[in-house]
Formats: structure tokens, C-alpha cells, sequence
């Protein structure tokens, strides 16, 4: 094998290796965690430690108190949370029902609820 390729199919990833464990070192005090044990975990089990190293991070700044989606915020209503885009919509029942009582069949509403003049 020619020298060249050789140093590159082995060189190339030990840059990438040697470059996830070097940004480990550096980022885990400023989330708290021990610099060691995660520069290892990212340097002798390639990218899945470094991914493994990520993921455990975000979790530490995780606050429920931003979150829309967490439970009993102003943003839920009836127990579920609701996009912003779909608010103000009709409420749907059981089977497609109007949550207010009426049926799609009553001839006031479409069965897919369709937007006004598209009938699929």
C-alpha cells in the first residue's frame, strides 16, 4: 500500500479522535462534569463516546420551567399542548366528532374538516 494513502486512511481519523477528546477536555468544567472520565469515554470508544459526551451535557441544562411542553404551564390546555400554529381550531371528539357534541354527518361541517371550498 502506498505510503500516502496509508497515512491518510489512519491519519484522518486519529485527527478527528484526538480532536473530539480535545474538545471534551476543554468543554466538560464549564458543565461540570469530570474532565477524565469523559475525555476517555470519547477517546478509547470512538464517536459514540463523544456523542454519548453531548447528549449527557444537554441534559444538564435542561429547565422545565422554559419548557411549553412540560406539565401544568399556561400553554396546556385540557391536559394536552397545543402548537401555536393549531390554536383556535375546533376541538376534535372521539372517531372525528366535534368535541362540542356535533357529528361531521350533521351537513354543517365537512368529514375531514377540509378549509372552506376544498372538498377531498
Amino acid at each position: 500500500m502506498d505510503p500516502l494513502v496509508a497515512a491518510i486512511l489512519v491519519g484522518v481519523p486519529l485527527v478527528w479522535l484526538v480532536g473530539f477528546a480535545a474538545y471534551v477536555y476543554v468543554d466538560a468544567p464549564r458543565h461540570g462534569m469530570d474532565r477524565r472520565k469523559w475525555t476517555a469515554l470519547a477517546f478509547f470508544v470512538p464517536l459514540f463516546g463523544f456523542l454519548a459526551y453531548v447528549f449527557e451535557r444537554s441534559e444538564l441544562d435542561y429547565d422545565p420551567a422554559d419548557d411549553p411542553y412540560a406539565g401544568g404551564g399556561e400553554s396546556r390546555e385540557a391536559g394536552f399542548a397545543v402548537h401555536e400554529s393549531r390554536r383556535g381550531e375546533k376541538s376534535l371528539g372521539p372517531a372525528g366528532t366535534e368535541a362540542d357534541g356535533g357529528t361531521p354527518d350533521d351537513g354543517d361541517e365537512d368529514e375531514w374538516n377540509d378549509p372552506d371550498g376544498v372538498d377531498l
